[in-house]
Parts: C-alpha cells; sequence; structure tokens
C-alpha cells in the first residue's frame, strides 16, 4: 500500500523586519478598551455640543466657575480649574516616570512615582468634590413667575439664566433660570470622567502593592504598570476635552 503525505501549507504573513503585530495581548486589549471608551466619551461630547450650540442662551463658564477655596466672594474666573487641570497633567508625568522606573527594573522607583501619582488622583478628586459641593449648594438669585428664589446648580435647576437688567437682591445680579440641559450634562460628564479618576487610583494602588511585594521583579518585568499607565494617560488627556468644552466655549 502506498502512503500519502498530506503537507499543510502555512502562509507567512510578514517577511519584513519586526512584525507590527508583535504586541503583547494584555497591552493590545487595553488598547481596544481604551478605544471603545474614547468612542462612548465622544458620544457624550458631542451630544452635550449638539444641545450646547442649539440653544439661544448658554451659561457663561467665567461666571459659573469663578470660585475658589477661601476666596469668599472673590471673582477668580477658571482659577480653581486651572489648578485641577494641572494637578492631574503632572500625575500624568509621575506615572511616566514611574513607567520608566519599571523599564530599568527599579522596584524603590516604580513604588515612589506611583504614590505620587496616586496621591495626583486623590487631589483631583478633592477638587471635584469641592467644585460639585460649591455649585450645588450655592445660592443665587433667579426671578420665577416673577418672585425670587434662590437656586443651586442641579440637574433639575439652572441659575445661570439671562441677567435681570436694573434688578438686584442683596447686592447681587438677579438672572432668569437658565437650560436645565447644563447641569444634566455637566455632572454627568464630569462625574463619568471622575468615575474613570478614581478607578485609575485603585489601579495604581493595585499596581503600588503588588511592586511592593516584588510581584513584576519574579514575573522580570513591569509590563502591568505600562498598561496601567496608559489608561491613567487616556484619563488625563479625555479631561482636556472635558475643560475645553465645559469651562473654555
Amino acid at each position: 500500500m502506498s502512503t500519502t503525505a498530506t503537507t499543510t501549507h502555512q502562509t507567512k504573513w510578514w517577511s519584513g523586519g519586526k512584525s507590527p503585530f508583535n504586541l503583547e495581548y494584555g497591552k493590545l486589549m487595553m488598547w481596544y478598551f481604551l478605544m471603545s471608551d474614547a468612542f462612548t466619551f465622544g458620544a457624550f461630547l458631542i451630544s452635550y455640543g449638539s444641545i450646547r450650540f442649539s440653544q439661544n442662551y448658554w451659561p457663561n463658564p467665567s461666571v459659573v466657575f469663578n470660585a475658589f477655596p477661601g476666596a469668599g466672594h472673590a471673582n477668580l474666573p477658571l482659577a480653581f480649574v486651572s489648578i485641577m487641570t494641572f494637578i492631574l497633567i503632572m500625575s500624568s508625568v509621575t506615572m511616566v516616570l514611574a513607567v520608566h522606573e519599571g523599564h530599568q527594573g527599579n522596584r524603590k522607583g516604580v513604588m515612589k512615582w506611583l504614590a505620587w501619582t496616586i496621591l495626583g488622583g486623590l487631589a483631583f478628586l478633592s477638587c471635584q468634590a469641592w467644585e460639585w459641593h460649591h455649585l450645588i449648594t450655592g445660592e443665587h438669585a433667579v426671578l420665577v413667575n416673577g418672585k425670587i428664589e434662590e437656586w443651586g446648580q442641579n440637574m433639575s435647576h439652572n441659575p445661570w439664566g439671562a441677567i435681570v437688567e436694573g434688578v438686584t437682591y442683596k447686592g447681587h445680579h438677579i438672572s432668569t433660570p437658565g437650560p436645565v440641559a447644563f447641569g444634566g450634562y455637566f455632572f454627568g460628564i464630569t462625574g463619568f470622567h471622575g468615575f474613570h479618576v478614581f478607578s485609575g487610583v485603585i489601579i495604581n494602588s493595585i499596581m503600588l502593592l503588588m511592586a511592593k511585594k516584588g510581584v513584576f521583579d519574579r514575573k522580570g518585568h513591569y509590563l502591568m504598570v505600562e498598561k496601567a499607565g496608559l489608561y491613567w494617560h487616556f484619563v488625563d488627556l479625555v479631561w482636556v476635552f472635558v475643560f475645553l468644552c465645559f469651562y473654555l466655549i
């Protein structure tokens, strides 16, 4: 009897230099996640923009975001949110340094810069909590059906409408109710971003504990720190667009 040998032909898809597909699986999955998350944030911000520019009137960010902790009634437009932005950008720098130390195999360096990154994230969340509290509990005179009411900014009330000319209340201008959508979009999108920052703090805290216990040294690499860094940089990048849409435009 004759035996027929079957040869399986395998196609070689790449015959050049380093394969462009030579990427660690976990990092590839992180990129997929970040891409899908970018679509989510993009949809939220596009929706916000469509509503924002379809309205005849929209709150002026220089008026809405002019408070500063301990400054009383001083008019400091965007000063506080600028500090928030600086804190988040600096935390991205410390994350870069943590990843760099991981490439060098320096456990103490990774722990130090991860700790600073976590501290930056907590500082940003604390600033956001103060800003939300100030907006919600603030008392702004609003003319509603011929009566003056004092409103804070929330999901159903917006005190940042057009100014009523020639009328003051307790030495301050009186406004008409503003578009309700402002509060929903502001708290919804900044809250969603804040959740991402909080998640990043948790992830980096886990990385810090793993580094302290020598897990990465036993693995022989710090790839997990690098993947956590990708997530943190994405969160920082998204804040740039949130800052642009809500605080500058």
